[in-house]
């Protein structure tokens, strides 16, 4: 089981995520809200669950340059 799939994530979302190798939460500091949001099936509510994800961990997502 990897991170992501302890998160209250839409299985559409969850789909998306695995599907691009996207399975720790480290993985998500290198991408903005933006990229991760272009991936079909994931939407306002996966970025919301992760972005909390990110913070309890002391993480973000990136900054857009």
């Amino acid at each position: 089981m990897s991170q992501i799939d302890e998160l209250k994530l839409s299985k559409p979302a969850l789909r998306a995520l695995h599907g691009a190798g996207y399975v720790t939460l480290n993985h998500f500091t290198k991408l903005t809200e933006k990229e991760v949001l272009d991936l079909h099936g994931v939407g306002p509510t996966a970025i919301r669950e992760l972005g909390n994800a990110l913070k309890e961990k002391g993480l973000a997502f990136k900054i857009e340059e």
